[in-house]
């Protein structure tokens, strides 16, 4: 399929940037679930067909995930899912620490009895399915819960931010969740969290945040070599 085929081709200006933007935000998403994986090569003409969108569109969203850090690309050898090392996936975490901690001050300062009712239906679903041995729902309910915190939060400079480092470890942190005895310390590091905001203290669920990204560090640290 060339490059005037396929959506995009003969569309009026608008008409070309939803496609782009309907092209990163749908390969973007494609990367973070996992359908593609680190170092998996990414060909245009492929993903043209997948997505059923154009080659230049897809192009563009190549570039604007080559900006992101999800993806690299190199002369002759085309774009691939950028591989993230240990070292940079724990600099990533104890960059989200400060953030969270931001996160979690705010949500302690804004949150209602609906919010602080909705993160406790959440740590209730996350100790539900520790207690059924599905530790990759666990760790789906910390990554709800975190979007919950967000969103009473109200800070979008975090959200923004948070937002590349998140994208950037996604694929170190699921793994975290396996390292023993994780499980059960993540609900009660969540626990502390939701317990400082439903109590409306900023000062607690700060540092209950930042511990637990730090323990999310910690647990990665100690992931043998060469299993992520």
């Amino acid at each position: 399929m060339g490059d005037g085929s396929g959506i995009g081709a003969g569309m009026p200006a608008g008409c070309r940037r939803g496609a782009e933007d309907e092209g990163y935000l749908r390969l973007r998403q494609a990367i973070l679930d996992g359908r593609f994986l680190p170092n998996e090569r990414l060909v245009e003409a492929d993903l043209s067909k997948m997505f059923n969108l154009g080659r230049a569109a897809i192009r563009t969203a190549l570039a604007r995930l080559e900006q992101d850090g999800l993806v690299e690309r190199a002369p002759f050898r085309g774009a691939r899912v950028r591989a993230i090392s240990l070292a940079e996936a724990i600099e990533i975490l104890e960059a989200r620490a400060v953030l969270e901690g931001l996160v979690a001050r705010h949500a302690a300062l804004n949150a209602t009895p609906a919010d602080v009712a909705a993160l406790r239906a959440t740590l209730e679903r996350m100790e539900a399915d520790y207690r059924a041995g599905d530790l990759a729902s666990v760790s789906e309910g910390s990554s709800r819960m975190h979007r919950q915190l967000l969103a009473v939060a109200r800070h979008q400079t975090a959200v923004r931010l948070l937002d590349g480092l998140r994208a950037q470890n996604v694929r170190h942190q699921f793994r975290t969740i396996l390292a023993p005895g994780r499980g059960r310390g993540s609900i009660e590091e969540h626990r502390t969290i939701v317990e400082a905001v439903a109590a409306g203290d900023p000062k607690r669920a700060e540092k209950a945040a930042r511990r637990h990204v730090a323990n999310i560090a910690d647990a990665l640290r100690r992931i043998p070599t060469g299993t992520i």
